[in-house]
């Protein structure tokens, strides 16, 4: 061929060791790549890229500033080989095909945003329960009151306590009854072997020890009917009366965050009306309904609990007192017969010494 092509040339350039091109030959090389390049593209416009001086590998030559020169870069890029540009070309392919579908980052939920928001949202609302606390107990705040409501929460709470006195008195009515019944059963069996030991007073022995064993019987029986009243009473009171309770407490939580968001809803609505203002008032009012919502709810769910509460209190105290008092005075009364007749009344279970524990004959 006439003229050498640019790589070839490009394959004679010597190399010092450290990669830099020898000053003897670096005219010829500018000369040569002159002669190379398209007209209209100078030395100084252009920088070269090689990966190699092979003639299988192929070069890129890039439009840049030559080190050295004032030139100012131009935007002509000579292109890279057509093997260069078919290998590209499959790299791209490739990586189409290995690419799955777009998905906007905005679209991507984080656990870590979320429970930012969550918080942000607690603590907004926490701030606001507590200011309408204080400004209720300063007297500045003004607060939602159901008046027949309120009342009947006051008798409740009210009775809770009283019935969690008698409560406490029975328990120790019971434990002087058992300590007193364990003494009675004891006395009965001394009374019993001197009995058997002492002839000239054998009767004499004989009569107290059957009327302590009398007496420790019906005191057992007595026991069993006050332990009834016991468990029935501290159901009513700690479990049924308690859930009333609680229910209560979730109401005057609603009825709090009801009256925050109500008197921040007031303070918007007295303040300007402008375009920062509509949104946040607006804003304000869908939170104001969502609370009052709420709060109706939790209304009407304690209306209904202190309904259904009044009648269970009823029935079961009317049962337990008067099972407390047939059992009582048929004791003190000395009236065996109807004494276990109260027991069976109330169906009630004795449980004798020993009964929990299996025969001999259900064991084998």
């Amino acid at each position: 061929m006439a003229q050498e092509s640019p790589k070839n040339s490009a394959a004679e350039i010597p190399v010092t060791s450290n990669g830099q091109l020898e000053d003897s030959h670096e005219h010829s090389f500018n000369r040569d790549l002159k002669r190379s390049l398209p007209v209209g593209l100078g030395l100084s416009e252009t920088k070269i890229t090689s990966h190699g001086f092979d003639s299988t590998k192929e070069g890129v030559i890039e439009a840049g500033p030559f080190p050295g020169s004032s030139a100012s870069p131009k935007s002509s890029v000579i292109s890279p080989s057509s093997a260069a540009a078919s290998r590209l070309a499959g790299q791209g392919g490739r990586a189409q095909q290995k690419s799955g579908p777009v998905v906007l980052a905005d679209e991507v939920k984080n656990p870590a945003m979320e429970k930012l928001e969550l918080v942000r949202k607690w603590s907004l609302n926490t701030y606001k329960c507590t200011r309408q606390i204080i400004s209720e107990k300063l007297g500045r705040g003004s607060r939602t009151v159901d008046l027949e409501l309120e009342a009947q929460i006051d008798i409740l709470r009210d009775n809770k306590k009283k019935y969690e006195n008698i409560l406490k008195l029975a328990q120790t009515l019971s434990t002087q009854l058992f300590q007193m019944v364990h003494t009675q059963r004891q006395l009965g069996d001394a009374f019993a072997d001197l009995s058997l030991k002492s002839l000239e007073l054998h009767e004499e022995f004989g009569y107290n020890a059957d009327t302590q064993k009398l007496l420790a019987k019906n005191g057992e029986t007595l026991l069993g009917a006050i332990n009834f009243f016991i468990a029935s009473v501290n159901t009513l009171v700690n479990k049924t009366i308690e859930d009333t309770l609680l229910t209560v407490k979730q109401y005057e939580s609603a009825r709090i965050e009801y009256d925050a968001y109500r008197t921040d809803l007031e303070e918007l609505n007295l303040g300007p009306r402008d375009a920062n203002t509509l949104p946040k008032i607006e804003q304000s009012q869908q939170l104001f309904q969502v609370h009052k919502e709420k709060y109706d709810k939790m209304r009407n769910d304690v209306s209904i609990k202190l309904k259904f509460l009044e009648e269970n209190k009823v029935k079961v105290l009317h049962n337990q007192l008067v099972l407390f008092h047939n059992a009582i005075a048929a004791y003190f009364a000395g009236n065996q017969k109807q004494l276990e007749q109260t027991l069976k009344q109330f169906h009630i279970k004795l449980k004798t010494p020993g009964a929990d524990a299996p025969s001999w004959l259900e064991e084998q």
